[in-house]
């Protein structure tokens, strides 16, 4: 039994430093996607673009990687992520050496998919421990999220003259370094391999679907989108908002910092909390935190406001976000995790995109404050919701 534990728990050592080192890549991506865009886009109109196929990649993949997942198991589904990594990362750096707007658009569709399989670390992170550690398990997994805020900006800083004089090239070749590295840890872990028999046709996996009406599955999915969705609502427009504010860059992009460090570092204890209050009222404090949030937001436009909003906003996040990935992985079985996981990340995929549109128009359109009205609406509508399904769920 002892011997059993270590190796379960060495196992999960592995998947944790695996997720850290492959995690670096998405705050390089955010940096990137904008940079090489604006570079090789043939208009202003257009630098966005490899950035937004970045984001509709995770949507498109995210279902298919599950479903690979449950037929061929965890450490195959992340090795392909790996070479999407590689892949996109080889294209990206081919095309600023040819100058191919396309090219970059290519690369950025096929690392979106790979950031889109690397989500699937915190399922595979809570089937290598008991069931009572999984909320642990799951929130010291997404630790790797605060190494990798550090670790990304730095190593986009160290690479990106590399190959000079074609500027960014080396840190698209320092992405594809990175990934290689990650398959070692990886590599050294057993991971549980799907027992449920043959492969599903597709009648069978579509009739899988029928257990999102359960409540348990539907307030899951419902929590983590609404925790995903808020917060990318009012992270996006951030900066655009505190420089039209009269703050400066630098000002903007510590908020953000402070923000990606409050989304994180909570995640030390929140899967002991988890454990100690249970998933339901850590879940609902999130909620609560990111409608603080929002009346934050909305009070008042200065440093204060916007520091504690962005703050309130990312522990908010985390413990909604993880509190809704716990009660997913106790509430769905074997032969149904991989379809309902799948649609699980999709729904959050599509939530995220329509969220990050419509914060800009918002922005652009109306202003930070009915940003913060919009999202303090969409709050109170999602927590009455949240306690009326929790209520329901005790009764049965």
């Amino acid at each position: 039994m002892q011997r059993s534990f270590v190796a379960r728990n060495s196992n999960y050592l592995g998947l944790l430093v695996a997720n850290t080192i492959l995690g670096s890549a998405m705050p390089m991506l955010i940096i990137l996607g904008g940079l090489a865009g604006l570079m090789l886009a043939p208009s202003t109109a257009l630098a966005t673009l490899p950035a937004s196929l970045q984001t509709l990649a995770g949507l498109l993949s995210a279902g298919p990687f599950s479903l690979m997942m449950s037929k061929r198991g965890r450490k195959a589904g992340f090795v392909a992520g790996v070479a999407c990594a590689v892949l996109g990362a080889m294209i990206g750096a081919r095309a600023l050496f040819v100058d191919s707007f396309p090219l970059i658009c290519l690369a950025h569709l096929t690392l979106g998919a790979a950031l889109a399989c690397f989500q699937y670390f915190r399922f595979a992170a809570a089937e290598t421990v008991s069931a009572e550690w999984q909320p642990v398990a799951i929130s010291l997994m997404l630790t790797s999220g605060l190494v990798a805020a550090f670790v990304g900006p730095q190593l986009f800083i160290a690479t990106k003259d590399a190959l000079a004089p074609i500027p960014l090239a080396g840190a698209y070749a320092a992405l594809a370094a990175l990934s290689i590295v990650g398959l070692g840890p990886l590599a050294l872990t057993r991971l549980p391999v799907p027992t449920h028999g043959a492969a599903q046709s597709l009648r069978e996996r579509l009739s899988s679907l029928s257990v999102l009406k359960h409540r348990s599955v539907r307030l899951a999915v419902g929590m983590g989108a609404v925790s995903q969705g808020i917060m990318v609502f009012l992270m996006v427009p951030t900066p655009l908002a505190m420089i039209g504010c009269g703050f400066d860059e630098d000002m903007a992009g510590d908020v953000i910092r402070w923000h990606v460090v409050a989304m994180f570092a909570p995640s030390f204890f929140t899967g002991f909390l988890v454990r100690k209050f249970g998933v339901h009222q850590i879940a609902l404090i999130g909620l609560a935190l990111l409608i603080m949030s929002s009346i934050t937001a909305l009070s008042g436009q200065t440093s204060a406001h916007f520091y504690g909003s962005l703050v309130l906003l990312g522990i908010g996040w985390n413990f909604g976000f993880i509190g809704a990935t716990t009660m997913l992985a106790s509430a769905v079985s074997e032969d149904k995790k991989g379809v309902v996981q799948g649609a699980n990340e999709t729904v959050i995929a599509l939530v995220s995109t329509v969220c990050a549109f419509a914060a800009g128009a918002i922005i652009a359109g109306f202003g930070w404050a009915v940003l913060a009205v919009v999202s303090l609406g969409l709050l109170a509508v999602a927590l009455a919701v949240s306690l009326k399904e929790i209520r329901l769920a005790r009764r049965l």
